[in-house]
């Protein structure tokens, strides 16, 4: 069932993408604020189920590219993401019927509803990635036989181009990546345009609900005075992303940050509280793997997440800091995200990681509160 976003849903929406991105994504707050005016400009936005999509509809996702660490200091002019769905129509030389997210983390959950606001187009309640990952190939879309291609990109000057790689979306990612690298290290993007019917097939469906609703839990519970982590754990049961685990609790030792080639990469290591366990997460843009000690607790494509210990207000990678006090859960991804065709586009071994996927669910059978 369709439903309206309006302005007082985007703190809750925020908070709960912020969570899905895994650590990247990009600043949700920025994104809020640009679907903050853009309501209060156009009015509220139709969020279109994907079950109601007819399958002849033209669907053309947007999104923001480039590396987090970047949009603290260069802050989107707000006509980009309009400006690439545009030129992307003008290029197919058919109107778009809908936006949609290509991931649900981050400032991308927000992107297309600014486009959404702006255009009067509804907004698909689904998105290709069910997380957030940091390169463009890494979509359920592709995975499942969509092309990227031809994708437009555009600049905060007015700039934008077309990049056509037929099937190929590594090489896509490459171009595309390039051109944002010379755009100041953000840009904005149209791609993957595809139909009503192929969006029910390739999509992770209803993932803006699932934000919005695992948003609006941790912030009920933290008003009743009660655990929004077991709120959090309520929220997801039930849904594809079913399995929650809290893999550590301490504060943050150590953080190495750099951003090179279009992306945040890094480190941090935190030490438990009674000053006895260890983790370590290594990150591009998102969060790719949790170790305790030496051992794995949770790898992609499984949700690795860094929560505030008290208010559980999720941290991104490029806000994480030297002695902050952290609760980090890991959580199952749907079924679709872990096939075999999937793992070979988004799994460890796509990040260069020496792990073997194993869900989180195995790598703990029963939730593990460290100290």
């Amino acid at each position: 069932m369709s439903w309206l976003l309006t302005e007082d849903d985007l703190p809750d929406l925020a908070r709960g993408a912020a969570l899905l991105g895994t650590g990247g994504g990009g600043d949700p707050y920025v994104g809020r604020l640009l679907v903050r005016q853009a309501i209060r400009e156009h009015g509220p936005i139709t969020v279109l189920d994907p079950g109601d999509l007819a399958d002849d509809t033209l669907v053309i996702p947007t999104a923001q590219m480039g590396a987090p660490t970047v949009v603290h200091e260069k802050l989107p002019r707000g006509t980009e993401p309009v400006a690439a769905l545009r030129a992307l129509e003008r290029h197919l030389g058919r109107p778009a019927g809908a936006t949609m997210p290509i991931e649900c983390g981050g400032i991308n959950s927000m992107i297309p509803l600014v486009v959404a606001a702006v255009t009067g187009l509804p907004v698909v309640d689904a998105d290709g990635m069910g997380r957030a990952f940091p390169e463009l190939q890494m979509e359920t879309f592709g995975v499942y036989g969509v092309p990227g291609s031809p994708m437009a990109v555009a600049g905060e000057r007015g700039e934008s181009t077309i990049i056509d790689t037929g099937a190929d979306n590594r090489r896509m990612e490459w171009l595309a990546r390039g051109v944002t690298v010379r755009l100041g290290g953000v840009a904005h993007i149209a791609e993957y345009a595809m139909t009503g019917a192929e969006v029910k097939r390739t999509a992770v469906p209803r993932t803006l609900s699932l934000a919005l609703a695992i948003g609006r839990a941790i912030r009920q519970a933290r008003q009743a005075g009660a655990d929004p982590v077991a709120a959090l754990a309520g929220a997801l049961s039930g849904t594809l992303y079913a399995h929650l685990r809290v893999l550590f609790r301490g504060k943050v030792s150590d953080v190495e940050r750099r951003t090179e080639a279009g992306f945040a990469r890094g480190r941090a290591t935190a030490v438990s509280f009674d000053g006895r366990h260890e983790l370590e997460l290594a990150f591009q843009n998102e969060h790719l793997v949790a170790l305790v000690d030496g051992e794995v607790r949770c790898v992609v494509p499984d949700l690795v997440c860094v929560l505030e210990s008290e208010l559980a207000e999720p941290i991104t990678t490029e806000n994480l800091r030297y002695g902050q006090r952290v609760t980090v859960v890991g959580i199952s991804t749907p079924a679709l995200m872990r096939t075999p065709e999937a793992l070979e586009v988004f799994g460890p071994a796509a990040f260069g990681l020496p792990h073997p996927f194993t869900p989180v669910e195995e790598c703990n059978p029963v939730t593990v509160s460290r100290p």
